[in-house]
């Protein structure tokens, strides 16, 4: 690479050399003053001679930093190239013709170029921060918050009929897309069932706790001692292994105190053991269909979060307190109480972990006992977890480094085998499975997980392909140890529940990694593995191994909002580019298998987000969007206008998701919308949305 800038200039050749091999032309140009003629030629010496008289009239302001002096150089804005506008003085083209004509040359040259798919591989480390919205003209808010990963997904081309016909029907633009009479009819009629769902989703949350000012009554009613001891057996058996909050044989004596003393136990004991309980119902049946029962668990959650939030008292700092907070995110999570503002109170469990002393590893406090410490690792990794989970559905920073702690990873063994009375640890080998070995798994690759977060969430991040690649194989293989790992131990108590939210809490971060680079796949088949990879996963996400609890956690929790928007966003944009991309090809009438494939996979989370409207969840556009995408395939594949199939297919949608979220209302007894104060012509929620949310 050469420093220094020189023409060499000889009887039949001109060769000539920027100061860096990668400086933009517009600096070159006006480093013209700086150019030394190493040849005796008539011509260096007319340019040498230029040159001195140039720098005599402007001073020394050639070069890029001072070419405001130059006449012609009119605008310092880079253009679309990165290059600045520049048009030189017609004296300097007419001292330096040779010159100028040798430099249009090589800028053409470069202009080719930088169409060059290898070059765009090379060159793409721009691309996030333009796709994630870093940049401050793409920066854009929704109900106050910034857009996810997932939403970005929904400003594609191929949604553009969708997104229309959405803005239109909830008033937050006057397009021209839907002008038939039959479509403007039906456009109405979408905004009217819009604002009748919106008005119940409203109503279910008026007697929320937090909307009173004064303090709540909780309702602590006891349950049947055999129902408690189900769905806390069931907490135990799935969450517990994979988020390691609790020592068991210690809450079991808890759990007993709780039963045998009710009315002299601590506030502290009896929120735990309630958490637990109610984290456990979403996976029974029983406590999956009780609408009253899941109210019952909504109040202990916010009793919780109460407690959390209230003057801070000591004995909110210590152990049992951290474990009342990981327990109260996790119950937020999974029943949709305030789930999407997770990150902010794991922000605030980071802070009070540190505060007393989880980030320094418990060798630096000799007076603490072997149990204690063990247990106090365990807790601060399921923290790091937490933070990451949060920070990926939220996309935010991770708020955390491997440089602000130095705890260490907890022992591979069982609760059983530690207690108070415990002096020395007798760990099992890393291929053993125990109660920690999940726990073990996820710690494995949440320095890459970690490393992922920083790239996507940092303002002044660029990384290329390449870092992508490695990411992305670094996730790879830890999903391939962990598979090899439940093999060889999956009859040692590792079930599919497990194996399933291990999979999920993973590999979903390989969906924002390559989602930018995925939607440039269409037009640079350089990065169709990243379109592969994010189809491959999104299948994977939705059709996780038969299991009974974890298919109610799918249908009745929050917990999987994001991981599905993720899923369903990638899905619906490759089904209609792929129906699209064969219309043109003229080849939908001979190969379909692919599309019947994704359509299939679109069919059943349309039934799935139907099956989450019955078990109580509000948000009714998932079901809607997904919806239009199978009618706007079919339009396509069908050789018809979209706009009115588009159309009916919204409006079929929301009368079903109306009729399911009446049912709900009516069971769970929840006062109409004219007993809330709601009209049907409010609509604000949805008003000035300008990109699909899917929330």
């Amino acid at each position: 690479m050469a420093k220094s800038g020189s023409i060499f200039a000889g009887p039949s050749c001109l060769f000539w050399t920027r100061r860096w091999a990668h400086e933009p032309l517009g600096e070159t140009l006006w480093a013209l003053g700086r150019l030394s003629v190493h040849a005796a030629s008539p011509l260096g010496q007319a340019q040498q001679t230029r040159t001195d008289e140039l720098t005599t009239e402007y001073g020394n302001n050639l070069s890029g930093s001072g070419a405001a002096a130059v006449p012609g150089r009119l605008n310092d804005t880079p253009n679309t190239l990165g290059r600045d506008d520049i048009q030189p003085s017609n004296r300097v083209l007419d001292a330096e013709p040779d010159i100028w004509d040798l430099l249009q040359r090589i800028q053409k040259l470069e202009e080719s170029s930088a169409s060059d798919p290898m070059r765009e591989l090379s060159e793409t480390g721009r691309i996030l921060a333009r796709q994630f919205g870093l940049q401050d003209s793409q920066i854009l808010l929704n109900k106050t918050r910034t857009l996810r990963y997932s939403h970005w997904m929904g400003t594609a081309k191929e949604f553009a009929t969708i997104l229309a016909c959405f803005t239109e029907a909830s008033g937050s633009s006057k397009g021209t897309t839907f002008q038939g009479a039959e479509t403007r009819a039906l456009i109405d009629q979408i905004g009217d069932l819009l604002r009748k769902c919106k008005n119940i989703a409203r109503s279910s949350k008026v007697g929320r706790p937090s909307r009173h000012l004064s303090s709540p009554e909780f309702d602590f009613a006891p349950l049947s001692r055999d129902m408690a001891d189900e769905m806390a057996s069931l907490y135990l058996q799935s969450f517990e292994s994979v988020y390691r909050i609790l020592h068991i044989p210690t809450f079991w004596a808890e759990y007993r105190k709780y039963w045998d003393h009710s009315e002299s136990v601590t506030t502290k004991l009896r929120l735990k053991v309630l958490l637990v309980i109610g984290i456990g119902s979403s996976l029974s049946e029983e406590g999956s269909r009780d609408e009253g029962f899941r109210r019952m668990v909504h109040q202990w959650v916010y009793a919780a979060q109460t407690w959390l939030s209230g003057p801070l008292e000591k004995d909110r700092l210590d152990i049992a307190g951290l474990q009342i907070h990981c327990l109260t995110n996790l119950a937020r999570q999974i029943f949709s109480i305030g789930g999407d503002l997770v990150w902010m109170s794991t922000g605030s469990l980071v802070h009070r972990a540190m505060q007393i002393g989880l980030h320094r590893d418990p060798k630096h406090f000799p007076a603490m006992s072997v149990s204690q410490a063990e247990l106090r690792r365990r807790l601060w990794a399921t923290i790091l977890e937490m933070v990451v989970q949060s920070s990926l559905d939220s996309a935010m920073p991770p708020r955390i480094s491997f440089d602000e702690f130095d705890t260490e990873a907890p022992s591979n063994i069982n609760d059983e085998e530690i207690g108070e009375s415990t002096a020395t640890l007798r760990p099992h080998p890393k291929g053993a499975y125990t109660a920690t070995s999940i726990q073990l798994l996820l710690l494995d690759s949440l320095p890459t997980r970690l490393r992922m977060l920083n790239l996507l969430s940092g303002l002044r991040c660029e990384f290329s392909y390449q870092d992508v690649l490695k990411l992305s194989s670094e996730i790879t293989d830890a999903c391939r140890a962990y598979s090899s790992f439940v093999k060889e131990n999956g009859g040692s108590g590792v079930t599919p529940f497990h194996r399933n939210l291990l999979d999920y809490l993973v590999r979903r971060f390989m969906i924002p990694l390559h989602c930018a680079f995925a939607s440039r796949a269409r037009t640079n088949p350089l990065f169709y593995y990243s379109l592969k990879v994010s189809l491959d996963v999104s299948l994977a996400l939705l059709s996780p191994e038969p299991d009974e609890g974890f298919s109610r956690l799918m249908a009745g929790g929050g917990w999987f909002r994001e991981g599905i928007r993720y899923a369903s966003s990638v899905i619906s944009l490759e089904l209609i580019a792929q129906a699209e991309a064969q219309r043109l090809d003229g080849t939908l009438n001979r190969n379909s298998q692919y599309r019947d494939l994704l359509k299939q996979a679109m069919r059943d989370m349309i039934s799935l987000s139907a099956e989450r409207i019955q078990r109580g969840e509000t948000n009714v556009k998932n079901h809607m969007f997904m919806s239009m995408v199978m009618a706007q395939t079919e339009a396509i594949e069908a050789d018809t206008p979209c706009e009115l199939k588009v159309a009916q297919s919204a409006r079929d949608s929301l009368e079903l998701c109306h009729s399911l979220l009446q049912t709900w209302a009516a069971s769970a007894s929840l006062p109409s919308p004219n007993d809330t104060g709601l009209t049907s012509t409010n609509l604000q929620a949805w008003q000035g949305a300008t990109v699909w949310t899917w929330a």
